[in-house]
């Protein structure tokens, strides 16, 4: 595998565990449809929250959530209207990041809330 790849995948499942610690219940992980793909659909609260994992072994690229920017969230944003056709009784939607940083040892996870706002 790819060494990206392999970051990216090792990005999400640290965003999962770090999201369940928080009391977040994932629902879904890499969900698929098509063209569409959603990184994490997770429930908290009684809200739906459709998160875009973004994962860097260095800063040399910028930090990982700087990754996201109007097309990925448009494209986010599509993939969870498809979900949503699919599974309509969700009412309260959020689309959030998980950023996942290698700091030497510890990985540092950030969480970026309600980027429909940005």
């Amino acid at each position: 595998m790819k060494k990206h790849l392999q970051t990216g995948k090792e990005g999400e499942a640290l965003a999962a565990a770090w999201l369940a610690e928080r009391g977040y219940a994932v629902l879904h992980r890499n969900w698929r449809h098509s063209y569409y793909e959603i990184d994490i659909i997770a429930l908290k609260e009684g809200v739906l929250h459709f998160i875009e994992v973004k994962a860097r072994k260095t800063d040399r690229f910028g930090y990982p959530e700087e990754a996201v920017n109007r097309k990925k969230l448009n494209k986010l944003m599509k993939a969870a209207e498809v979900f949503l056709e699919q599974q309509p009784q969700w009412k309260k939607v959020q689309y959030d990041v998980v950023a996942v940083r290698w700091q030497g040892i510890a990985p540092l996870i950030e969480l970026f809330e309600d980027l429909y706002h940005w």
